[in-house]
């Protein structure tokens, strides 16, 4: 998925600058990294505040267009007000199309109606892990990273040396060496307690 969004240079910065722009329906952010100087920008507070409800925006590849000419960039931080809904500062990372590039990723999880540990067996599934932090070339990141309960039997996991990567990706725990637990299905009975140990276990 391409996601654009627009921004223009903002020349003037400070705490008074700021609030002058969110007055105004800006919200004030800073593009740095990738070798150059790093960039005061400012967008649309309605473009990038739908722009952050949409999942992909926070683990994908994007085009900034700052004045007519397009980066690539990452989504780095975001702050929001306490209780507002509205978005105070953002700051984007440049990439570098030959430099690999680590960033969290969503987890899908896919086919838990029909596992047999729930189908069959009244199972809960207890998810362990949300995201994954993933490393790759910018060309190769996926949106999300599909986990599928299909096959899962009551008292039995998956680990992040199950889940199925497209090429190019690797996890960063895995490289460490931690193979933490993903999902596991707790039974009705006994197995529920056990189960929720090894996620316990996995997860720490």
């Amino acid at each position: 998925m391409h996601i654009e969004i627009n921004a223009n240079k903002r020349e003037a910065q400070g705490t008074g600058a700021s609030r002058r722009l969110r007055r105004a329906g800006r919200v004030p952010g800073i593009v740095y990294g990738g070798g150059k100087d790093a960039q005061a920008v400012d967008f649309d507070h309605k473009e990038l505040y739908f722009a952050l409800k949409n999942e992909a925006f926070h683990s994908s590849v994007l085009s900034i267009n700052l004045d007519g000419a397009k980066e690539s960039v990452l989504l780095r931080d975001f702050q929001m007000h306490p209780y507002k809904p509205l978005v105070l500062h953002v700051d984007f990372q440049r990439v570098d199309a030959t430099h690999k590039i680590h960033l969290k990723v969503p987890l899908h999880f896919v086919n838990a109606d029909i596992a047999p540990g729930v189908k069959l067996g009244g199972g809960v599934v207890n998810h362990i892990l949300t995201e994954v932090d993933v490393s790759c070339l910018p060309g190769v990141l996926p949106e999300f990273i599909e986990v599928d309960l299909g096959k899962l039997e009551a008292g039995q996991s998956l680990h992040l040396s199950d889940l199925k990567l497209p090429a190019g990706v690797e996890l960063t725990a895995l490289a460490r060496g931690d193979d933490h637990g993903v999902v596991n299905l707790l039974s009705r009975g006994g197995g529920a307690a056990e189960a929720e140990g090894e996620g316990g276990e996995a997860a720490a």
